[in-house]
């Protein structure tokens, strides 16, 4: 487990432009330092929201000298199929993210663009690397989760990248209302309230 290496952090901190490299995006971390090797320059990223990918595409456009679109599933199809073609006449490549969900694309010439692209993806969470995401959005927050946090929390959550950042939120809500540490009973509390009770005792 580790930040980025590549180094797609400034300073190595857990700041707010840090990206948890683990096993469900270390292929797409590692593609990023690879952009040389992609299919006609492309390459085209799908990720669940708040998994890191608009973090990604800044990091890209602003330290490989390559393009980058976030959300192209949302954007006008002409105006992409332009900046593909400004891409390659300018020998750059060009980085387009998406939503896990895939993308239905209408244009001819941008789908057989598309298609020809570098297909990368940020998989589901697995264990560690939900954990580190816990505790980096807690280091932002300058929250102190406690002690086993990560340990009671992971398995009986939802597994997604925004179920962590929603807890962690509820977590840190808790404790400053009851002016209280961040401890099993705060954890407990955020669960029920972010997922009810029942949902957070099947997961």
């Amino acid at each position: 487990m580790s930040q980025i290496a590549l180094p797609l952090t400034h300073s190595g901190s857990d700041g707010p432009d840090s990206i948890i490299i683990g096993e469900s995006n270390r292929a797409v971390a590692e593609a990023m330092a690879a952009s040389q090797d992609w299919p006609f320059g492309t390459a085209i990223l799908a990720a669940p929201p708040r998994s890191g990918k608009s973090l990604f595409a800044r990091w890209f456009a602003s330290h490989t000298g390559g393009g980058a679109i976030d959300d192209a599933d949302t954007k006008d199809e002409t105006e992409i199929f332009h900046a593909w073609n400004r891409a390659r006449e300018d020998g750059y490549p060009l980085l387009l993210t998406i939503d896990a969900k895939g993308w239905d694309i209408e244009l001819p010439d941008l789908r057989s663009r598309m298609g020809a692209a570098l297909q990368l993806e940020i998989a589901p969470l697995d264990d560690d690397t939900a954990a580190q995401l816990m505790l980096s959005h807690a280091a932002q927050r300058g929250l102190a989760l406690g002690e086993g946090a990560p340990a009671y929390l992971v398995p009986r959550m939802e597994r997604s990248y925004a179920a962590i950042e929603r807890i962690v939120a509820e977590i840190d809500r808790l404790s400053l209302e009851r002016k209280v540490p961040a401890t099993m009973s705060i954890w407990r509390d955020a669960l029920d309230a972010v997922q009810g009770p029942e949902q957070a005792r099947l997961l």
